[in-house]
């Protein structure tokens, strides 16, 4: 199984970024998918799910900013980030059926 994410990168404060999660091994479309994320020097938490169903969960701390989707075609899940904060700033992390990526660097900094 594999799960590689993509995407991140150094971005100023109010801008966008969309993160990748690529899933292999696993028949995506039954799993839901997670995005975590882990800021230096805090335990990783929770910032969305999506489920086969295609119902979405959310942190506070990122509702109306990000959207999670999937493309069950392309065994790929997405999350979209709008009016990004330095808060933000963490390494982000794709999982699916207990499954987890390597993680990737969002840097929210102007």
């Amino acid at each position: 199984v594999q799960v590689t994410e993509s995407g991140g990168g150094l971005v100023q404060p109010g801008g966008s970024l969309r993160l990748s999660c690529s899933v292999s091994g696993i028949i995506f479309s039954i799993n839901a998918m997670d995005w975590h994320r882990q800021a230096p020097g805090k335990q990783r938490e929770f910032v969305a799910r999506i489920f086969s169903s295609g119902s979405t969960d959310y942190a506070d701390s990122v509702k109306g900013r990000f959207t999670i989707s999937r493309d069950n075609a392309k065994n790929t899940g997405y999350l979209q980030m709008n009016s990004l904060k330095p808060e933000d700033t963490a390494v982000y992390y794709c999982s699916s059926a207990n499954f987890w990526g390597q993680g990737t660097q969002v840097t929210v900094s102007s």
